[in-house]
């Protein structure tokens, strides 16, 4: 299992004299000044902080003043860590700071950005990333932070700014500012990406699915008599049925990209198949014709135009892709497997370049990958039993559910390195995860 919080002590990267050290005593930075923007960008890759794919930047979030600086720095720093695109020093050793830092030291440091950051009169958090290389500041953004402190909304808008920081690095938006729904005895919950606040969302449920707005929750209940979808708002609270029949099980709900159709997988006596149907009601329409198979487990291509599934018609469960009408349907994992024994739960990552499935191997389920142009396949887990992937919306991570640690519990793990952490604890299972899109302004 790799190592979870990942910081760097500061202490460790030092090579310079005592003297030098002696310095860092004095570090400090430059007032701003109101609404700073002198030296920032928008967005985009900055020039002196050179970020390349597979390399991690080295960064430090200084120490942050005030009654909530300690919460604020240790949030900062755990979400850049957990993006996994820097190497995070840690600032335990670092004074908090208010005059311009010591570039020298920090470049003999080995330290390619410092993001300084406080919380102003108004309540708002103003954060500016200083490029060591250049001596100034790249970026710099005053973030709106909900009252009072501690609270899930005020949380959310800390992983906001932490988003912000790596794109301005990356050029590409993090995922500290997303959810995560979840089934946990019997009941559908959702989790901070970080795996603070754990709430339970309805009252039962299973098989949660994200709308794109990230607004609500589609999710599946299994009642023995109509078996419903529902739909949950969790902004306002409101539930309403969106399908629901008699004698007929309704399970593994997805919703389409744009939040106009639903696809669900129907079934009865005869088999089960999946069907579409206008999310805001309308006939439904059957996708796929087993004939007494089962097809399940549908995720949507990211244009909207194609399913990836489950179906046992070939006589074991592989992974297909269809459109969404049905026609021009294809085995997927044929392709990547000699052997025919067990492949489901398929999800398209947001960038329509991969699809994550899990799949038998040696006796117990790991997660596995597609690269849809050369049809490779790899491995991205090896410890315990692994189980629907759920793909973040950077493409990169995935949440899923794992015993590693004993009873199934879920985890995140960095598809390109294989780095793992737990996001879920306690005695009960959580399994049947979804991680929802960015929650831009929630």
């Amino acid at each position: 299992m790799h190592r979870i919080g990942g910081f760097v002590p500061l202490r460790a990267l030092r090579r310079a004299s005592a003297a030098a050290a002696a310095l860092l005593l004095g570090i400090g930075l430059a007032p701003l000044g109101p609404g700073a923007v002198a030296g920032a960008q928008d967005r985009g890759v900055s020039l002196g902080i050179q970020y390349r794919e597979g390399a991690k930047t080295s960064i430090i979030v200084l120490p942050i003043a005030g009654a909530n600086g300690d919460t604020l720095t240790r949030m900062l720093s755990r979400d850049l860590d957990y993006s996994d695109r820097f190497t995070v020093v840690s600032s335990s050793s670092a004074p908090a700071t208010t005059g311009t830092p010591n570039y020298a030291l920090f470049t003999r440091l080995g330290v390619d950005g410092i993001v300084q950051a406080s919380v102003l009169p108004s309540g708002w958090l103003r954060v500016a990333l200083h490029d060591v290389g250049l001596k100034k500041v790249r970026n710099s953004k005053d973030f709106p932070l909900p009252s009072p402190a501690q609270t899930r909304d005020w949380r959310m808008a800390v992983h906001g700014a932490a988003d912000g920081i790596e794109e301005w690095v990356t050029g590409q938006r993090g995922i500290a500012q997303t959810r995560i729904a979840f089934e946990r005895g019997g009941r559908v919950w959702v989790v901070d990406s970080d795996g603070a606040n754990p709430t339970a969302v309805t009252p039962n449920g299973m098989s949660p699915q994200w709308l794109p707005s990230g607004r609500g929750l589609v999710y599946a209940v299994l009642d023995g008599t109509r078996n419903p979808i529902m739909f949950k708002d969790l902004v306002s609270g409101a539930q309403r049925t969106l399908v629901s029949e008699s004698g007929v099980e309704h399970t593994t709900p997805a919703v389409s990209p744009d939040g106009r159709t639903l696809v669900y997988a129907r079934g009865t006596a005869v088999g089960t198949d999946l069907y579409a149907q206008p999310i805001d009601g309308g006939p439904a329409r059957r996708v796929t014709v087993g004939r007494g198979r089962a097809s399940a487990q549908p995720s949507f291509s990211p244009d909207g135009q194609r399913v990836a599934y489950m179906s046992d018609r070939s006589g074991h469960p592989e992974v297909y892709i269809s459109d969404l009408d049905g026609t021009n349907a294809e085995l997927l994992t044929a392709a990547a497997f000699g052997d025919r024994d067990y492949r489901a739960a398929p999800d398209w990552s947001p960038d329509g370049r991969q699809v994550a499935f899990q799949s038998r191997n040696g006796g117990t389920f790991q997660i596995m990958i597609i690269n849809l142009r050369d049809q490779a396949v790899r491995s991205v887990t090896n410890d315990g039993r692994n189980d629907d992937p759920s793909w973040a919306p950077d493409s990169r991570h995935l949440v899923l559910t794992s015993t590693r640690s004993g009873i199934r519990q879920l985890w995140v793990v960095d598809a390109e390195t294989g780095r793992a952490r737990q996001l879920t604890f306690g005695a009960q299972e959580a399994r049947l995860s979804a991680w929802s899109p960015r929650l831009l302004g929630q």
